[in-house]
């Protein structure tokens, strides 16, 4: 579609309903009238042969098609936002958008960050947290931190931080772990990558018992879930360093087993902008530092 034609106001009417969930508050936001946004979302409906939104009783509900156009919207007009304000202030500020996995992002990232507004002042940061699974183009990411082998299909992967993955427990029940082979009277909480605690027994030199714990799509819920007595979880020690000198959480064990790492990671189509490479050059000298937590 020629640039010139794009249906901009229908576009942004798009937007505001699809955050909002909601025509008439759209409409608030946009200081128009209800039935000019419902028009501007049909017209645009129209004009793509497809419906972006489901009609309910009680709001709406975006289809496939709203879902994947939605993201790309909200960062369009994100940049576009982010020129304007370096335009009129005069600063050359520049939007960077960063998705972390959960456990990287409390159990490193965020104490850093002030260091990072600090040494980067011009970089807006727009972060959220995902649970390893994330399709940079879709969801219109500039950068994505994730943990695994550094190998995903159409993304260039840097290396961050190794994190070798430990037994971690509650106080009360590292009291009765006296040895590996009693963790096989213990829960044993997983996440979806099921080779992970057959290899840490592996490692240890055991065989590993029958898995009977629940399961988890984050470490940091499984973790607090350990701390809480449920099991005993096998996560990166070094992402919980803060509850293990604080004794809220418990290493039982020395033995460790490396899976992976924490990788910064793009799409390898896109190139580098100032914010990225500001960013990556700053997380990169502040992990060759040591622990400071």
């Amino acid at each position: 579609m020629d640039r010139a034609q794009l249906p901009l106001n229908a576009l942004r009417a798009f937007e505001a309903a699809a955050r909002h969930l909601s025509f008439t508050r759209a409409a608030m936001e946009l200081c128009v009238s209800q039935g000019a946004v419902s028009q501007q979302v049909a017209s645009l409906e129209a004009r793509l042969g497809t419906a972006l939104f489901r009609r309910l009783p009680r709001g709406l509900a975006l289809t496939d098609e709203g879902h994947a156009l939605c993201p790309v919207m909200a960062d369009a007009l994100d940049r576009i936002a982010a020129v304007i304000e370096r335009i009129e202030g005069g600063q050359p500020r520049e939007l960077l958008s960063l998705s972390v996995v959960g456990t990287f992002a409390s159990g490193w990232l965020l104490e850093r960050l002030p260091d990072f507004a600090r040494t980067c002042p011009q970089v807006d940061l727009r972060l959220s947290t995902h649970n390893n699974r994330i399709d940079l183009a879709g969801e219109g990411i500039d950068l994505a931190l994730r943990f695994g082998s550094g190998a995903w299909h159409g993304t260039h992967a840097e290396l961050v931080l190794r994190a070798p993955l430990a037994p971690l427990c509650s106080p009360e029940t590292a009291m009765r772990l006296t040895e590996p082979s009693a963790l096989a009277r213990e829960p044993l909480l997983r996440s979806y990558r099921a080779d992970e605690w057959p290899r840490w027994f592996a490692a240890a030199g055991l065989p590993c018992p029958a898995l009977r714990g629940p399961m988890f799509d984050s470490s940091v819920l499984m973790v607090e879930a350990a701390r809480r007595g449920f099991g005993v979880a096998l996560a990166p020690a070094a992402m919980f360093t803060a509850d293990l000198r604080a004794g809220d959480l418990m290493q039982p064990f020395e033995a460790t087993v490396d899976l992976g790492g924490y990788w910064l990671t793009r799409l390898q189509s896109r190139a580098d902008s100032p914010a990225m490479g500001a960013f990556r050059d700053w997380l990169l000298a502040a992990a060759a530092q040591p622990y400071a937590n």
